[in-house]
């Protein structure tokens, strides 16, 4: 059946995935809840462990929507649909953060991580990977040149817990997660310290794949607008630690475009 032809009670399919998005079920089951009385029909939230697996099922289809970070949507811009960009201290965007071990009082910039270990969050992540592969492809590096081991978690919040066990002597984080995880989760963040925040760039936000129709872009698009508005959903969005949505435009990311472009020539 053709997407436009789907009855109201087809769900509507989102992605989501743990290296971005790393809540409690019960929180996410009350997203999809508010999401389903605000669109008026079934959501179901898919869950896959990294950005690679989501892409490829928005590329197949089988998915509708999904919570992607910025790097795989330029990548796939032919195939995918800006619907809304987060906006986190009242601006739709956020920085990646370089974070070292909160007992490592010397380090003061990447470089003093030579030879050292280093967690990435998921390769397809530019707060948690392409930013500090930019950075060091730039001076004439490599993860692999520069470091003594690297090793991706898959998980922002699991970076922040490699680096401040010691598994890890530095770690590149999404700056919103790490600001979020000290609010909800202080001691941990506790155990370690930023060494560097990069520029800002557009939040990931909310894609749409070739399966989802005009109406039901337009319907989510709503529903995320009206969160703000909404006593449950400014509930949600204060656990997100969010300020809400707005639609947002391609040029928010025409860093991490221009950085992936770059990379991708890099690389061998």
């Amino acid at each position: 059946m053709h997407a436009a032809e789907q009855p109201a009670t087809t769900p509507i399919r989102i992605g989501l995935t743990p290296v971005f998005l790393d809540y409690q079920a019960n929180f996410v089951n009350e997203w999809r809840q508010h999401l389903e009385r605000q669109l008026g029909q079934p959501v179901s939230f898919v869950q896959r462990g990294s950005y690679r697996e989501i892409v490829n099922l928005l590329r197949e289809q089988k998915l509708d929507f999904a919570w992607l970070c910025g790097y795989p949507y330029v990548r796939n811009k032919d195939e995918l649909r800006l619907v809304a960009v987060p906006l986190y201290q009242n601006e739709p965007l956020y920085q990646s953060y370089l974070i070292v071990p909160a007992t490592d009082k010397q380090t003061r910039s990447l470089a003093d991580l030579r030879w050292k270990n280093f967690a990435f969050s998921d390769p397809d992540s530019n707060s948690g990977h392409l930013y500090t592969e930019y950075l060091l492809i730039r001076q004439g590096e490599s993860p692999g040149s520069f470091f003594g081991k690297t090793f991706f978690t898959w998980s922002h919040r699991k970076v922040v817990e490699a680096v401040a066990s010691g598994l890890a002597q530095g770690g590149a984080v999404d700056g919103y997660v790490w600001d979020t995880l000290a609010l909800s989760h202080p001691q941990l963040t506790a155990r370690t310290r930023i060494v560097n925040r990069s520029p800002k760039f557009g939040h990931p936000p909310f894609v749409a794949s070739r399966a989802a129709t005009e109406q039901q872009i337009a319907a989510l698009r709503q529903a995320l607008f009206s969160m703000a508005q909404d006593e449950e959903g400014s509930r949600l969005l204060q656990t997100l630690n969010l300020n809400g949505f707005v639609q947002g435009d391609d040029h928010l990311f025409d860093e991490i475009e221009e950085m992936s472009r770059f990379v991708e020539k890099q690389r061998p």
